[in-house]
């Protein structure tokens, strides 16, 4: 682990507060992640309903946690599956990292660089509010961004092949982010997002 990574600041500049801890493990065991995540997770093709019309994904989703929580977002509700053996040591490697504790775990697989996410918050009413949310990467190299909701003002950063990213505070209330695609990209990328569930 690079600790000198970790001491990085704010990287919002105001309003909220997102911290960048870079690579937070060797790439020989980042590789390995990406393998077992890509090979043992239950994933599914995302849905999303929008007027009226129910819209599937090519991006797919998992949805984990302690307890079977339900998580509704785009008008589409999921239950959570128990654990598997790789998402608890990644939530253990966070939760030692970070100083939190996480009790859920949405992840998505981008199959290569046309596959992204737009503008949104995760504002959720089942999310604790202000809670932290912990992003970790794994795969391709993949621009991330955030935009104020009023002031418009925008920064961006690149994910890394093992990097661990975190928004908290009043992050979700103010700020939106996005994963933009990009052409340029042909490798898949693993997202697995840790997060605080009302209980």
């Amino acid at each position: 682990m690079d600790n000198k990574r970790n001491t990085a600041g704010n990287l919002l500049p105001y309003d909220g507060t997102v911290n960048y801890y870079g690579q937070i493990m060797p790439v020989a065991q980042a590789d390995s992640f990406l393998d077992l995540l890509l090979g043992n997770i239950d994933w599914k093709h995302d849905e999303a309903v929008m007027f009226g019309r129910r819209l599937v994904t090519k991006r797919k989703v998992a949805w984990y946690g302690d307890t079977d929580f339900q998580y509704t977002y785009s008008n589409t509700t999921k239950q959570a599956l128990p654990w598997t053996k790789e998402l608890l040591d990644l939530k253990a490697l966070t939760e030692k990292t970070l100083g939190e504790q996480f009790n859920s775990c949405l992840l998505n697989l981008y199959h290569n660089g046309s596959e992204g996410m737009a503008w949104h918050s995760d504002d959720e009413k089942e999310l604790i509010k202000n809670g932290a949310i912990a992003s970790l990467s794994f795969g391709a190299k993949r621009k991330f961004s955030f935009k104020h909701k009023r002031s418009k003002e925008s920064v961006s950063l690149i994910l890394e092949h093992g990097s661990l990213l975190v928004m908290k505070d009043n992050t979700q209330t103010n700020w939106l982010h996005r994963l933009p695609p990009t052409k340029l990209i042909a490798h898949p990328r693993v997202n697995l997002t840790f997060r605080k569930m009302n209980r």
